[in-house]
């Protein structure tokens, strides 16, 4: 396990480096799509100049190897590596929309150690040590109170409803409709780093995050750990490379959304399993 001195020395160097690019980031809004990379999935030169240039800065002054969402690198689920998204919310970012970040984590052996999340167009960094403390533009938070579900916003991924991925429209659908019952207000934000950070900092009360990628999720679980929250996947296991979802919220919340989250998705599988036997 790496020392705590020596995760405070990383977490002051890649804190560095992003504020090194987070100029670079803010006179780049609004670049325009060069790569596409799917079905309403893109990057811009932006993505790629920011990767090469934090990740070079990384290896060089760390000596540790960096994952990047637009490079690649070493796998991310052993041994210790950095992971980067250079733009989390590219469409956002593309668009000229402020919500957009640099995500940024340290995992060792599949866990997140520490998390960075620079939002360089809101003038907001987050960033801590999974054991604590948060820090928000550098200054330690309190850590976060148990509250109920019914007093807080809770941040969804976005979603297709024909989307057949490893959690199909159909049942994000399923999870949203209840949550909307429950919580005082959705937010559907566009950038998985933004809604687990603000969920860290307190500013909503949880995220649903129903993509799997490492480098949209990892940071941002290591900062609600940072901030005395909880990050499991759907299941309830706490996540970690490897998971194929996230439920991250203050304590309290988090056990409500979970049983939504789940009741829900089994709900929605034994609709589409009955209207499948329908059709037969």
């Amino acid at each position: 396990m790496t020392d705590p001195a020596d995760l405070n020395r990383l977490l002051a160097v890649a804190s560095g480096v992003l504020d090194e690019v987070a100029e670079r980031f803010v006179a780049g809004h609004g670049a325009p799509r060069s790569v596409d990379k799917g079905p309403n999935d893109f990057a811009t030169d932006l993505d790629l100049e920011l990767e090469r240039r934090i990740s070079g800065a990384l290896a060089e002054r760390t000596g540790i190897a960096v994952h990047g969402e637009e490079f690649g690198g070493p796998s991310a689920g052993e041994g210790t590596v950095w992971l980067l998204d250079p733009i989390d919310g590219t469409i956002n970012y593309s668009a000229g929309l402020p919500m957009a970040g640099i995500l940024l984590a340290l995992v060792e052996d599949g866990e997140p150690i520490l998390g960075l999340t620079w939002l360089p167009l809101t003038d907001q960094r987050f960033a801590g040590i999974a054991d604590g403390p948060l820090l928000v533009n550098g200054k330690p938070t309190d850590p976060l109170q148990p509250a109920r579900l019914e007093d807080v916003m809770i941040a969804v991924g976005s979603f297709d409803i024909d989307s057949r991925g490893r959690v199909p429209g159909t049942r994000r659908l399923a999870v949203i409709t209840e949550l909307s019952r429950r919580v005082a207000r959705l937010r559907m934000h566009g950038s998985t780093g933004a809604d687990l950070a603000y969920t860290a900092g307190g500013a909503i009360g949880g995220a649903v995050v129903f993509g799997h990628h490492p480098w949209d999720n990892a940071a941002g679980v290591a900062l609600v750990r940072a901030a005395g929250g909880i990050a499991t996947d759907f299941a309830g296991s706490p996540w970690r490379i490897g998971s194929g979802s996230v439920v991250a919220a203050a304590p309290g919340v988090h056990g409500e959304i979970l049983e939504i989250v789940q009741s829900a998705t089994e709900q929605s599988v034994a609709e589409q399993l009955g209207s499948e036997g329908d059709r037969t």
